[in-house]
């Protein structure tokens, strides 16, 4: 309900969600499966439906002001886009749809509803919690309301089905929120291994327009607290304070664009390299499309995901994908998405002086980080869209079986 599929990520309120719910709905459309998808319209020109991809539609709702809304007001969008779900089904014959997926704790509420009424199972996909935010808050950063809590807890008790990306985040799920173990299924996110794959780094920063031989600090993803972007200038910071030669050759690239809370500041970075005196070494870049973004993770001597939270970190995959090996905070779901010491580092805090010590390894070590590469790109090749949508069919057929009492048959 809170981001359209066809937005582009790194920005507003897209992110990772908005790949997942792409990348499945595609592999999923690949093995048989109609895929419909709702989202809230933000623009009047956009079309009342457009075609995503074969055989997945993407239906635009109206629900609300034509423009984007910060999530807080979209509580009270629930009923107009409840509605609009309702009245399209209503236009085709009983059985149109076989299983409700939401995303985010707004649609889940939605496809509560949505379920009782069409007698169909539902299943759901948290991609964010709102007691596990509160428990990792950044620096400055606000709680999420109780309101959400109450939210999911309710969507929580009423679904069929619960994704967790990880092991970790469906403990979770039992421990914070009480689901029953048997309801909760893990399935991990994926890559796209044809776009996001091993590349001349050489090429990439020819297109870039980066120094061939510069040591590239990148990060990935929306410019808001949770990310903490500001972590990785505080380290290189620290970093050209104990290395000043360095300076000649470091870039520091960020690629994304305010989001949450970073709205309030969108010049944040800004003003924090000038602050560091470093802004001669930082480049700031909109989102970028995903063959732009994979020549970035080519071109990057490390990819950085400092983040407080992550369900999963899709970032760090895509990195690994590319060869390119990550340092990123141990929490959610990137204990999962990087292997600490094959793939990348993954550091327990926040403590720029830490994450300073860690990048001057990746700087200054290339024999070692070469061996990462390798890792890296082996990692990633563990994880395919095509078996995130094989174990979702999976999913869905058992929430089936179960509601019609059934037995399971899976037939890809």
């Amino acid at each position: 309900m809170h981001t359209s599929p066809l937005d582009q990520p790194g920005t507003g309120d897209a992110g990772g969600m908005n790949v997942y719910i792409v990348e499945s709905a595609r592999r999923l459309a690949d093995l048989g499966v109609e895929v419909e998808i709702f989202t809230r319209a933000t623009a009047r020109d956009l079309p009342p439906v457009a075609e995503l991809a074969p055989g997945v539609l993407v239906r635009h709702v109206a629900a609300g002001p034509y423009e984007e809304m910060d999530r807080a007001e979209l509580p009270a969008q629930l009923c107009a886009f409840l509605s609009e779900v309702l009245r399209t089904e209503a236009m085709y014959d009983p059985g149109r749809y076989d299983v409700i997926h939401s995303h985010y704790w707004l649609s889940g509420q939605v496809g509560w509803l949505a379920k009782e009424r069409w007698g169909v199972p539902l299943v759901h996909t948290m991609h964010t919690m709102a007691k596990v935010k509160n428990l990792l808050l950044a620096a400055g950063d606000k709680p999420e309301p109780q309101a959400r809590v109450v939210g999911e807890e309710q969507v929580v008790d009423i679904a069929d089905r619960l994704v967790a990306n990880t092991a970790d985040e469906a403990r979770e799920l039992i421990d914070l929120y009480g689901a029953a173990e048997e309801r909760v299924a893990v399935v991990n996110p994926g890559v796209d291994l044809d776009v996001f794959r091993p590349g001349s780094q050489a090429a990439a920063r020819h297109r870039l327009g980066l120094p061939l031989g510069a040591h590239v600090l990148l990060f990935v993803g929306r410019i808001q607290p949770l990310k903490a972007p500001d972590v990785l200038l505080r380290a290189a910071s620290r970093l050209l304070i104990e290395e000043p030669a360095l300076r000649e050759r470091l870039v520091v690239a960020c690629v994304g664009g305010p989001s949450g809370n970073g709205l309030a500041r969108p010049s944040m970075l800004t003003e924090l390299a000038a602050e560091l005196g470093i802004a001669d070494v930082v480049r700031l870049v909109p989102p970028a499309p995903q063959q732009e973004l994979a020549d970035w993770y080519r071109a990057a001597t490390v990819t950085v995901v400092p983040s407080y939270n992550e369900s999963f970190g899709l970032v760090a995959l895509e990195s690994q994908a590319c060869g390119t090996p990550v340092a990123a905070a141990a929490v959610g779901g990137l204990r999962t998405a990087v292997r600490d010491g094959v793939s990348g580092l993954l550091l327990d805090g926040h403590d720029p002086a830490e994450w300073a010590q860690a990048l001057r390894r990746f700087v200054t070590a290339p024999h070692w980080r070469d061996q990462l590469a390798r890792g890296a790109r082996g990692h990633a090749a563990a994880f395919g869209w095509q078996a995130t949508a094989s174990r979702l069919v999976e999913v869905y057929t058992a929430a089936l079986a179960h509601l019609h009492n059934t037995p399971v048959a899976v037939n890809l």
